[in-house]
C-alpha cells in the first residue's frame, strides 16, 4: 500500500481523497513506504463528504486506520460509527468499537440514539449497562436519550427515576426537562408534567414549543381542551409561536367535527403551514367521521398550499370514498395516484390485487 513520507502530513481533503483511491486500486504486490500520521482533521472532513455512502465511508474509514502511523482521535471513530447509525447499519458500527481502550461517551450517546430510532429497547439498555461496566462517564445527552428510550418502551416511571438520578449531577437542560415531562404524564398525568414544567421556569431554564406542546397533548389526551388553549396563550407570552404540531395535539382529540375544522381555518389565518400529515390526519379523522365535505375542504387547501399528496394522502381520501360507497369517485383518484407513479393499496372494491413488484411495500406502514 502505498503512504506519505514520514515526514510529510495531508491538510487538504483532496489530496487525501486522490492518496485514498490511488492506494485502494493499486496493486496489492507493489511495494509501500513505511505508513505516516494522517491529518486528523482532514480524515474527518473526508468521512463527512461520505456521508451519504456508508459503503464508501467505512472503506475509506478501514484504510485510514490502517494507513495512519499513529492512532486517530476519537472523534473519527465517533464520525464513522454516526454515518453507519444513520444507515441503519448497526451490526457495522458495534464491530468497530475497540475492547481496549473503550469508546468515549460520544460514541455510546450516537449507538444509543440509534438504536432509539430503531425502537431496538434491549440493545439501548445493553449500551447503557455496558458504558457502566467499562466506566464510561455519561454526560447529559446519555441521560436524556435513554429517558426517551424507557418512556417510548413503556417504562416512564423508570425514566422519571432516571431524570432525578441525573439531576443530581447535571443542571437539566430543555431536551432533558421535555423528556421527563413526557414521562411524568405518561406515568402520573397532565398535572405532575406542569409541576415539572414550573420547576423548570424556577430553574432558569426557558420552555419551548416541544415543552409546550408535550403539555398540550397530554392535556387534550385527558380531555382539557379549556386548559389546553390557555396553555397556548401561556406559550405565546414565552415567546413561542404555535406550531403545526401544536394544532395537531387538538385535532388528534378533539370529537366534534365542525370544532376540527374552524381550528383548521384558523390555522391557516394565523400562518401557521400544516405539514402533509397535518393533512392526511384530518383526512383520516373526518373519513371515519363519515363526513366528506370537510375532507374534499381539506384536499383543496392542501392542492392550493402547493403541497402535493403523498401516497398516504391518497389512500386516506380513497378510504374514505369507499367508506360511503363512493366506488367511482374512488377510482379516479385511484387511476391519478398509478399516473402519478405511486402504489395504491390493493382494495377489492376497485378490483385491484396485490402486485409484488408494484406493491412489494404496501402495508409495511
Amino acid at each position: 500500500m502505498l503512504s506519505l513520507p514520514s515526514s510529510a502530513r495531508l491538510p487538504l481533503r483532496s489530496s487525501l481523497t486522490s492518496l485514498f483511491f490511488s492506494t485502494t486500486s493499486s496493486s496489492s504486490s507493489s511495494s509501500s513506504p513505511p505508513p505516516a500520521p494522517l491529518d486528523p482533521d482532514a480524515v474527518l472532513d473526508t468521512l463527512s463528504s461520505y456521508a451519504n455512502d456508508w459503503q464508501r465511508a467505512l472503506e475509506f474509514f478501514r484504510w485510514a486506520t490502517s494507513a495512519s502511523s499513529s492512532p486517530l482521535p476519537p472523534s473519527v471513530l465517533a464520525r464513522i460509527v454516526d454515518i453507519l447509525g444513520k444507515h441503519f447499519e448497526f451490526p457495522l458500527a458495534l464491530s468497530l468499537l475497540p475492547s481496549s481502550p473503550p469508546p468515549d461517551t460520544k460514541v455510546y450517546n450516537l449507538l444509543l440514539r440509534g438504536w432509539l430510532k430503531v425502537r431496538r429497547w434491549r440493545r439501548c439498555r445493553e449500551l447503557w449497562l455496558d458504558m457502566d461496566r467499562n466506566r464510561v462517564p455519561k454526560d447529559l445527552h446519555s441521560y436524556s436519550v435513554y429517558m426517551d428510550a424507557l418512556s417510548k418502551s413503556g417504562k416512564p416511571w423508570n425514566a422519571v427515576r432516571l431524570f432525578k438520578e441525573m439531576a443530581r449531577k447535571f443542571a437539566p437542560d430543555a431536551v432533558a426537562y421535555n423528556t421527563a415531562i413526557h414521562a411524568l404524564g405518561l406515568s402520573q398525568g397532565a398535572d405532575s408534567s406542569i409541576r415539572l414544567y414550573r420547576e423548570m421556569l424556577d430553574a432558569g431554564c426557558p420552555p419551548n414549543a416541544a415543552t409546550y406542546n408535550t403539555i398540550l397533548k397530554l392535556l387534550c389526551k385527558e380531555g382539557r381542551f379549556r386548559e389546553a388553549y390557555s396553555f397556548v396563550s401561556r406559550m405565546k407570552k414565552h415567546g413561542c409561536e404555535p406550531n403545526a404540531l401544536t394544532y395537531h395535539c387538538f385535532f388528534q382529540y378533539l370529537n366534534r367535527p365542525q370544532e376540527v375544522l374552524a381550528l383548521f381555518e384558523r390555522m391557516l389565518e394565523r400562518g401557521c403551514r400544516p405539514r402533509t400529515d397535518t393533512y392526511v390526519m384530518l383526512i383520516k379523522r373526518f373519513g371515519r367521521w363519515g363526513f366528506l365535505r370537510p375532507v374534499f375542504v381539506v384536499w383543496k387547501k392542501m392542492e392550493e398550499h402547493g403541497c402535493s399528496p403523498d401516497a398516504f394522502a391518497y389512500n386516506t381520501l380513497i378510504d374514505a370514498l369507499l367508506q360511503r360507497g363512493m366506488v367511482e369517485m374512488a377510482r379516479k383518484y385511484d387511476e391519478e395516484m398509478l399516473a402519478k407513479g405511486l402504489s395504491p393499496k390493493p382494495r377489492k372494491e376497485l378490483g385491484s390485487k396485490r402486485s409484488d413488484e408494484d406493491n412489494v411495500l404496501s402495508g409495511v406502514f
